[in-house]
């Protein structure tokens, strides 16, 4: 099998497991449904194409937090295009400043055809919602190793200042978040799995969640702040002296 793995990094993102017209909250990692949709967008996949969709529901999902980000609300407010009423005033939640790996575990053809879509895609990725564009290029690269080894190596992705934050230490834990293997015995459910996207009638079947850490090498440990350098001694009555 292979993975294809991807980075997910921006201002805000928001990914959404349920939501309400007036409140939009979002999960603290990047869920599968709105992963896919990026896989699915990158290839020009329609709305109502159930048939492609579970295809790509069928690759098994993981995600490495590299970066949590914080929390944060916002309110929104609008009116109706005929009657100029208000409509009632609704919170959107999003992820600032987060980073996260994210990967795909499939055939490698059909992994290579994703990773091309997400070089060339025929609709743009965004990180949840489309007021969230990422920052850097999406796709990584597609490796013939397992799901769990493929997030377990991959180089931690966190902003350098996040990273500066912890150069005293070697390693940092991380936490990933992957589809249960058929062994796993302990796990959380999510309504994520996504079974329609079409518009007004999106469906979702629940899928289970296996939570494990790791430690991945932290590339700041050993940077340390230039020595600070000895300041010259300095007599302001020197130049008086030689005068006299």
């Amino acid at each position: 099998m292979s993975v294809l793995t991807l980075l997910l990094a921006g201002p805000l993102q928001a990914w959404g497991a349920s939501a309400r017209f007036t409140r939009r909250t979002t999960e603290a990692a990047p869920t599968k449904s709105g992963v896919l949709g990026i896989l699915a967008a990158a290839q020009g996949i329609q709305r109502g194409d159930d048939n492609r969709l579970a295809e790509l529901a069928a690759l098994r999902f993981g995600v490495r937090i590299d970066q949590p980000g914080t929390r944060i609300r916002d309110f929104q407010t609008a009116h109706h295009r005929v009657t100029e009423k208000s409509m009632p005033l609704s919170e959107r939640f999003y992820l600032a400043d987060a980073v996260f790996t994210a990967g795909v575990d499939g055939d490698h053809t059909l992994l290579a055809t994703l990773h091309n879509a997400l070089r060339n895609p025929v609709y743009p990725p965004f990180l949840g919602r489309r007021s969230c564009p990422p920052a850097h290029a999406v796709e990584l690269a597609v490796r013939d190793t397992t799901l769990t080894r493929a997030l377990r190596e991959e180089p931690w992705h966190a902003a350098d200042w996040y990273q500066k934050l912890h150069r005293t230490t070697l390693t940092v834990p991380l936490v990933i978040l992957r589809d249960a293997n058929p062994g796993d015995h302990d796990g959380d459910t999510l309504r994520d799995y996504p079974l329609s996207y079409a518009a007004g009638q999106r469906r979702h079947a629940l899928r289970t969640v296996v939570s494990e850490n790791v430690d991945v090498v932290n590339p700041r440990a050993h940077v340390r702040p230039p020595a600070r350098q000895p300041v010259p001694h300095h007599d302001p009555f020197g130049p008086l002296e030689d005068t006299l």
